[in-house]
């Protein structure tokens, strides 16, 4: 590993009272600091802004969306306040940045902000990421820092991404170890991985799994390894294998096709049969209207959409050609079909093969 995404969680950074562990973010400065020295790229994506600003304001829950982002407001500059005098003691220079989901999804902020990072990178710079949870009310309620860092290795490039928590990887229901590798993430490991994390984290395996897919699809492995095993970031950029490791896809994506899969969120999903199905697989063909059984969602031309298979599977996503409405007047039916049903056509693909990413 030489380009490595580091994130911790809040449960990770927290001592059992709920206040964060200066202590063990020493510790892991002091970690980073190595991998640092030896002239690998390093990002740290932190959680515990919410956390940071709870103890200052001398409260132990945040309830509403409001509470939380006012509390992470006070909590962000305390964060970073911290590591930057412990990398500083160490003569490293840390770089404070905030993204939202939106700076990802639109194509010119996405490039702007892989600018900043080789940027920071060329300066000696260490980047210490957070989503910007003063504004950002989605992360909040639904998320946690591990899409994050999977989307941040796509800005960065980089080589892999470990996720610190607070368990020692993925377990399945009843294992008494975790998994060692995962090569592939089906709906029985999704349905294994549960609910939400710890009472202190707005995220749980789940979420993982979620950045884990992003991941290797994107040709780079994830590491679920526990945050508090001894030099345990350290031992994975060796190469020891510790926790769970999500293999990376043989056939990654490439940069664009890693931002229309990943960048912005669905808009709907389009129903795909078994035959079209196949087509868009094994023989890399567009979807056709033929193809589609049902129409999901309200979207327009140009969003991005799911491609699910008949049980409900995700197994490509893609940039339409038509809405939602028009989508459902014409599912089912030939190319030659369209502009009678619709008065016009402008496509004969509701997506275009050039737009659409298989990622199952």
């Amino acid at each position: 590993m030489q380009n490595i995404v580091v994130k911790v969680g809040t449960s990770t950074l927290t001592q059992a009272s709920g206040k964060l562990d200066t202590n063990y973010i020493a510790a892991l400065v002091g970690q980073l600091t190595c991998l640092h020295k030896e002239g690998k790229r390093v990002v740290l994506v932190t959680s515990g802004a919410i956390r940071s600003g709870l103890t200052a304001l001398g409260l132990t829950r945040a309830r509403t969306v409001p509470e939380k982002q006012a509390a992470a407001a006070v909590g962000q500059s305390l964060l970073m306040h911290t590591y930057i005098e412990l990398f500083r003691q160490h003569g490293i220079v840390a770089a404070q940045v905030l993204l939202t989901r939106e700076d990802v999804a639109d194509r010119q902020r996405f490039l702007n902000a892989r600018n900043t990072f080789r940027q920071l990178f060329a300066f000696g710079a260490l980047p210490i990421v957070n989503e910007n949870d003063t504004v950002s009310v989605e992360e909040i309620r639904f998320g946690d820092n591990d899409m994050l860092a999977a989307l941040v290795a796509i800005v960065t490039e980089a080589d892999a991404v470990i996720l610190l928590s607070d368990v020692e990887g993925f377990y399945l229901p009843g294992a008494s170890q975790p998994l060692a590798v995962v090569s592939r993430i089906t709906p029985d490991l999704m349905k294994a991985a549960g609910g939400a994390g710890s009472a202190n984290s707005t995220g749980g395996m789940v979420t993982k799994l979620d950045a884990a897919r992003v991941a290797m699809a994107s040709g780079k492995p994830l590491i679920i390894a526990h945050g508090r095993e001894p030099n345990v970031v350290l031992r994975l950029a060796s190469g020891e294998r510790l926790g769970t490791r999500f293999e990376p896809q043989p056939q990654s994506l490439t940069a664009r096709q890693r931002w229309i899969a990943f960048g912005r969120k669905p808009k709907g999903a389009l129903v795909v049969n078994p035959g079209a199905k196949e087509k868009l697989i094994a023989h890399g063909k567009s979807l056709l209207p033929v193809g589609i059984v049902k129409v999901e969602g309200n979207f327009e031309v140009g969003d991005l959409v799911s491609l699910v298979d008949t049980h409900g599977v995700e197994f490509a996503r893609g940039l339409t050609n038509y809405s939602s409405a028009d989508t459902m007047k014409i599912i089912g039916l030939r190319t030659s079909q369209i502009a009678k049903v619709l008065g016009h056509k402008d496509f004969d693909e509701v997506v275009h093969r050039d737009n659409l990413v298989i990622i199952a």
